[in-house]
């Protein structure tokens, strides 16, 4: 069973509950409290990459079409039928749930190499629709007047109001992850991972398994996307291409896939790499994300949530 450490998650919330008041009141950095929306966006996605790629053994080069499914979602039905935004949110939750039923029931099938490449193709056919599709997307050129989000006379128009939402559902999908992990479920997970035909030796529907999980990564990617669309007021196809998807295994490796504070960490970390520290390096990102996915992949296999272990370990070798 996965251990649940309270200091952590304390020393975590407080983290959070804090940053943007401390950002504000140190010169050079007041403006982080904006990049920690998107990281919290991010979190969202990689929570459910993390049951998915971590957890279940399953990979997965298509979730940015996921994320783009509930910014569409969101953005159409607001700005062409007048939906309020927050029955959009689960609206876009399910249509990408039922997508990923539709996409996982042959694909799951695969293993491997063969899996990752079935769901890149599926990215990409959804980034193409995106952009072909003008009529209901706009193509190339995005949707606009995407409304923003606002509760009862309260208005999410601030940087701090909005902050505190996207990580107030962060938190929320967090734990509620954590608590299907220490479920027969979570087990049930582990084990498809560990050995099929054990798994499936035991009696364990490992289709169904692997569906429900890729189903449910779907839901929290379309959340974050519906996040994205109504905080930026805008989206475009670009946003949602094959080289997202990149960066989503990027925080995957980066973190730790088989931890759900990895997939955080990960997520945090390149959400700052990619909006704040690279973009001074402007056709060079790709290189240097590539170079940081092969410095981890060789000498940080379990990826920075593996970090204090194999310090402690080496701590303990005898000189």
């Amino acid at each position: 069973m996965l251990q649940i450490r309270k200091a952590p998650i304390a020393a975590g919330m407080l983290f959070i509950l804090i940053f943007p008041w401390a950002a504000d009141r140190i010169p050079g950095i007041d403006h982080y409290p904006d990049v920690m929306i998107f990281a919290g966006i991010y979190c969202l996605i990689t929570i459910g990459l993390s049951l998915l790629m971590g957890y279940a053994g399953q990979i997965s080069l298509g979730h940015a079409a996921f994320y783009g499914i509930g910014a569409y979602v969101s953005g159409i039905l607001t700005t062409r039928y007048g939906f309020d935004p927050w029955l959009c949110m689960p609206i876009g939750a399910l249509a990408a749930a039922a997508v990923a039923v539709a996409v996982g029931a042959p694909s799951l099938r695969l293993r491997g190499h063969y899996l990752a490449m079935a769901t890149l193709a599926f990215g990409v056919i959804v980034n193409i629709f995106f952009r072909e599709q003008r009529q209901w997307t706009g193509g190339p050129d995005g949707m606009t007047g995407i409304p923003g989000l606002s509760l009862f006379s309260f208005e999410f128009d601030s940087i701090l109001s909005y902050y505190y939402l996207v990580w107030g559902i962060v938190a929320a999908a967090f734990f509620f992850t954590i608590a299907l992990i220490q479920s027969p479920v979570g087990r049930a997970l582990r084990a498809i991972h560990t050995s099929e035909p054990a798994a499936a030796a035991m009696g364990i529907p490992i289709a169904r398994y692997k569906i429900f999980v890729f189903a449910f990564s779907a839901m929290l990617a379309s959340l974050a996307g519906s996040l994205y669309a109504h905080y930026m007021n805008f989206i475009n196809p670009g946003t949602f291409d094959l080289f997202f998807s990149i960066k989503l295994v990027i925080m995957m490796a980066l973190g730790g896939m088989h931890s759900i504070w990895g997939a955080l960490v990960g997520a945090v970390l390149v959400a700052f790499l990619s909006l704040e520290w690279l973009h001074f390096f402007e056709q060079f990102e790709i290189l240097i994300y590539g170079a940081i996915l092969l410095l981890v992949t060789i000498f940080l296999p379990e990826g920075l949530a593996g970090l204090p272990a194999k310090l402690l370990e080496r701590a303990r070798r005898p000189s």
